[in-house]
């Protein structure tokens, strides 16, 4: 099958140096925190206490790559299932698309989608749960029915308050770079030191929502891969992980079918497996603890391969 790269892509690949593996990538990304005190806080069980693999289930009309498929509330518990027979270690539902040009759903919409989700998840499933949601009033009806995580995809811009509902419950807590909304957050996108910025951004998150009540060990960040980010961007920000990681805080990727994949391929959403599993092989050996995937199953395998390699067999 032939597939041409956008302009974008092919400049990219043509001007970004390579990703290269060398042993200062393993030493800074073992620098950062402690992975089996989150895994244990989290309550997630990877095989051999590696990288978690998080399952995306989207219970939207709308969002960027199987907007309502789930919509319905038994098609949304038999995917789930699914994606936990197939690898994943916690199921992230989400209400409300965080698409490029997605425009906010009103609270009560978003907890009517989610909530009794997540209550029949909770009563199914033995793996934790976590709300993808930018909203405190969703964050506290879905931390009622089940959700033991909150997932910001503004990392608390949005909503501050989403913080103390964190805290108030007990959730673990993603904070996710982002610039601008869903609505604009891909129109004209700028950084000078996309890596220095992004780090800087998660730092006073994480210390804004650590002043709310959050336990460290409770906190993950996320640098919004696709989230009011350039091409280069995106890359720059994959191959620098362990610098993030260096804050202290586990670190979450989402790399899943995004628009730079395409980019960098010239492939629709629906054909970029191969691309979402190299980008996400790439984070792990920067130092990602965890993955937020549409395909927990191939992806998961070609991580624990990768986790094999870098112990050396160990």
């Amino acid at each position: 099958m032939s597939f041409a790269a956008s302009p974008e892509g092919l400049e990219a690949l043509g001007s970004f140096e390579p990703f290269t593996v060398d042993a200062s990538i393993f030493e800074k990304a073992a620098r950062g925190p402690d992975r089996g005190r989150f895994l244990r806080a989290w309550g997630l069980s990877p095989p051999g206490g590696g990288v978690a693999i998080l399952g995306v289930l989207n219970v939207t009309p709308d969002s960027f790559s199987d907007g309502g498929r789930y919509l319905e509330t038994g098609a949304a518990l038999r995917h789930a299932e699914a994606l936990v027979r197939e690898g994943a270690d916690m199921i992230d539902v989400g209400g409300e698309s965080t698409r490029p040009g997605a425009e906010s759903v009103p609270d009560a919409e978003e907890i009517r989608r989610v909530v009794p989700v997540i209550r029949e998840l909770r009563e199914r499933l033995a793996v934790p749960i976590s709300i993808d949601t930018r909203k405190a009033a969703v964050a506290e009806e879905a931390v009622r029915a089940g959700a033991s995580a909150i997932n910001d995809a503004t990392g608390l811009r949005h909503d501050p308050e989403v913080a103390r509902v964190a805290a108030a419950r007990g959730c673990a807590l993603i904070l996710n770079h982002i610039r601008g909304t869903p609505r604009d957050m891909q129109e004209n996108p700028h950084y000078e030191d996309p890596v220095s910025e992004v780090y800087d951004d998660l730092a006073r998150a994480a210390e804004i929502a650590g002043a709310s009540g959050v336990p460290e060990e409770k906190i993950a960040i996320d640098p919004g891969i696709g989230f009011g980010k350039r091409l280069s961007d995106n890359l720059l920000l994959l191959r620098h992980l362990s610098e993030l990681r260096s804050l202290g805080f586990p670190v979450l990727v989402g790399p899943s079918r995004k628009s730079f994949l395409g980019l960098l391929l010239g492939l629709p959403v629906e054909e970029r497996l191969e691309g979402t599993i190299g980008a996400c092989a790439a984070a792990v050996l920067a130092g990602a603890d965890m993955l937020r995937v549409h395909e927990p199953l191939p992806v998961s395998r070609a991580v624990r391969v990768v986790e094999a390699i870098r112990r050396g067999g160990g």
